[in-house]
């Protein structure tokens, strides 16, 4: 069986983890530039609040106090996900998370009897550790126990546990589930099976496999025999990425070659990290700059540049040389930039680099590879491999003012803390437990 955990309206309950006066009250929160509406409270989805409305038609009712608003704080709830995420790793053998606010707990091995109470415990544990109420659905497949933790999160008298665990319960889930809100169906395929007619999930268990093939391919097949509580959905490995890309639109235009070119300099070294993350290196490095396509007042000028590495790199030096490289060539004076980027495609393993015979240092990229290996590491806070750190088995005096967290240590051509600078973030609370300058204040 599976156990599906569910944080319930995530973000907005970070939030009010710090902030309990939030309880109860309309809450919303902003994506990046505080542009839209990416997660809502019960009492703001009640006032007809939609996700991805634009904060400019919601404002007034911030003005009115109608509504409270916090932008995104990603800090905080990357943080507090990892700490729900470490309880539930404690409680079963074995746990595997789907995004940040979701985790498949396999409950193989565990007798079903004890399956209810290890999975009321840990409601009544996340909520009391962490702050954070969860709801958990269970049944014998993953799209199942995905339908049965909505029922555990709509309906209190379940106290945050749904199980799924009869033919009867099955198909009376399966009536009240529309087919649109099957994990799985998508919003195209959900227009398709309106069409013909299907539109609760008990419409489409009772089509033949044949017309599901036929329409929905494989993919289709998988989720209708995962309705009928036949497993289709192992544990997959994420697979390596084909392409690496990180953006930003900036607050206000800029037409500033230098500070463009810092903020390409940070993408670029983010990138390069992802690289290391995943144990690959890219052959190739593009930039490339966005005007803004809003502003028909003003030139439009949209151009991008690719350099070729002959070896491929993950080195933060070399992902940032050539993304500035990149950069330079298209960079034109004169226009009002609103965004820019770096991908870094045509990524391989990292064990599997080929060299090359002439033109390569290959003790140049050997001390880069160590040097971007350190500054990973007093980036994020942790020791260095032993064949790497000097210091091992000394005693290291504490420093005053002595920092710690992402972007501690970086090249001269990017900015210390310049990563975020730009965006627009005017209702951010406080990174409680992730920044020692913003702790909470007791008085």
């Amino acid at each position: 069986m599976y156990a599906l955990v569910d944080c319930n309206n995530f973000f907005v309950s970070c939030e009010r983890v710090f902030q309990p006066w939030l309880e109860g009250r309309p809450v919303v929160v902003l994506s990046n530039n505080d542009g839209c509406v990416v997660a809502r409270s019960n009492e703001s989805k009640a006032m007809g609040i939609r996700m991805g409305t634009p904060f400019y038609q919601v404002k007034h009712l911030v003005d009115k106090g109608l509504l409270e608003v916090r932008s995104s704080n990603y800090m905080l709830y990357g943080d507090l996900s990892d700490r729900v995420m470490s309880i539930l790793a404690d409680a079963v053998p074995k746990i595997e998370i789907y995004s940040i606010d979701e985790a498949f707990l396999v409950m193989d091995g565990i007798p079903e009897e004890q399956v209810v109470e290890i999975c009321r415990t840990l409601v009544a544990k996340v909520r009391k550790w962490v702050g954070i109420p969860v709801s958990i659905g269970v049944a014998g497949t993953k799209t199942l126990a995905k339908i049965a933790s909505h029922f555990a999160k709509k309906y209190r008298g379940y106290r945050g546990v749904c199980v799924i665990d009869s033919e009867q319960k099955r198909m009376k889930a399966l009536e009240l589930t529309p087919v649109e809100d099957v994990w799985g169906v998508g919003r195209k395929n959900a227009v398709k099976m309106h069409d013909a007619g299907v539109i609760t999930a008990a419409d489409f268990v009772a089509r033949p496999e044949q017309w599901v093939e036929r329409h929905f391919a494989i993919p289709g097949v998988r989720t209708w025999k995962e309705l009928q509580g036949i497993g289709c959905l192992e544990e997959e490995l994420p697979e390596k990425r084909k392409s690496i890309c990180t953006s930003r639109s900036f607050a206000d235009m800029i037409s500033d070659e230098d500070e463009i070119a810092v903020k390409v300099a940070d993408f670029a070294a983010h990138c390069a990290r992802k690289l290391r993350e995943e144990g690959t290196a890219a052959y190739q490095v593009t930039a490339f700059l966005r005007t803004n396509r809003f502003r028909e007042d003003l030139d439009q000028y949209c151009p991008q540049a690719t350099v070729t590495l002959p070896v491929a790199a993950n080195s933060t030096q070399e992902i940032v040389t050539a993304a500035l490289k990149a950069f330079r060539t298209v960079f034109r004076p004169g226009f009002n930039y609103k965004k820019a980027g770096v991908v870094v495609d045509q990524i391989v393993d990292r064990d599997e680099v080929q060299g090359v015979i002439f033109g390569f240092d290959e003790d140049m990229r050997h001390r880069q590879d160590i040097l971007s290996s350190v500054m990973d590491a007093v980036n994020e806070n942790r020791r260095l491999p032993a064949d790497q750190d000097r210091t091992a088995g000394q005693e290291r005096p504490a420093r005053r003012g002595h920092r710690s967290g992402r972007d501690v240590i970086c090249l001269a051509s990017q900015h210390l803390g310049h990563f975020a600078d730009g965006i627009r973030s005017e209702h951010r609370s406080r990174r409680y437990s992730t920044d020692f300058s913003e702790i909470m204040e007791i008085r």
